[in-house]
């Protein structure tokens, strides 16, 4: 969740993102106006924002979790989107934790405020995919914020990594726990015991990135056609798609298997269920009621 000394002297070229502008508005973000955060709606159904802190490599500050969490809820109820992308520029995702306002806590204010527990909020308050398109930095918070995502995509220069023991701390915001159901105990151990990076080609390898790409261009691409592909979808069959795969990560194989048959059975009392069913069988385009 820290961001590391070395990447300062990279501050000062960071540059505005160039991600596509604003190309059509909708209620939820409508007039809004953020420090840190861009909104936009880049294709029908999609959602984009993107952090913009770019004297700090987009550091993660609480203001800027703030503001983040305010941007997905919105999207969240709007009834324009289907799928978020998540992302950041092109030289950073997010490049950590902003130190400067962690260094001074005590024990008790971190533990009685429950410092960074909101940090979390996207993956329990967010119904709708959420998809992580990382290039550069992606540290310590920045890593774990892309964690949270529900798809992971990136370019093959992406610089991950998990450095807090380089600080004197831990992963504060899931990343021992994500990290290891990703990749595994053994290298998840030494990643984070030895606070060594790794790359986007690595992250796709290792299975913590479900794509990578060789550029940026390509990276966003990418990431917006297949948020384009599930705003195609029933929405209703998206969000359920979405709860029984995180649930895998919370359920043994049989509780999980039984779990997911009970929202199978349930979205027969979708109409989008009937809609589906019947334009295959008549070799129709589905018209989705997302009911």
């Amino acid at each position: 969740m820290n961001s590391i000394r070395s990447l300062r002297p990279l501050a000062s070229r960071f540059q505005a993102s160039s991600l596509p502008q604003i190309t059509r508005s909708f209620s939820a973000t409508a007039g809004r106006r953020y420090e840190y955060i861009q909104v936009s709606e880049p294709k029908p159904g999609v959602g984009q924002v993107t952090l913009n802190r770019p004297k700090a490599l987009n550091a993660l500050c609480t203001p800027l979790i703030k503001e983040l969490n305010q941007a997905l809820g919105e999207l969240n109820a709007s009834d324009s989107v289907s799928a978020i992308i998540l992302t950041g520029s092109q030289r950073a995702f997010a490049a950590g934790a902003d130190i400067k306002e962690m260094q001074p806590l005590t024990f008790s204010k971190a533990y009685t405020t429950s410092f960074i527990e909101e940090w979390s909020n996207l993956t329990t308050q967010v119904k709708k995919p959420i998809i992580a398109a990382v290039s550069g930095h992606a540290l310590g918070g920045g890593c774990e914020l892309a964690m949270m995502c529900d798809i992971l995509y990136c370019t093959e220069g992406a610089n991950f990594g998990q450095p807090e023991i380089k600080l004197g701390t831990i992963p504060g915001a899931g990343g021992s726990q994500r990290l290891t159901r990703a990749i595994g105990k053994s290298r998840a151990m030494e990643l984070i015991l030895t606070g060594k990076p790794f790359s986007g080609v690595e992250a796709g390898q290792w299975g913590l990135a479900a794509r990578t790409f060789a550029t940026y261009e390509e990276l966003m691409e990418g990431a917006l056609k297949t948020a384009e592909t599930i705003a195609g979808y029933s929405r209703v069959a998206v969000q359920a798609c979405k709860e029984v795969v995180n649930k895998s990560q919370d359920l043994p194989l049989r509780d999980g298997v039984e779990f997911e048959r009970r929202v199978f059975h349930s979205l027969f009392g979708s109409q989008d269920q009937k809609i589906g069913m019947k334009a295959f069988a008549e070799k129709k385009k589905a018209e989705w009621t997302h009911e």
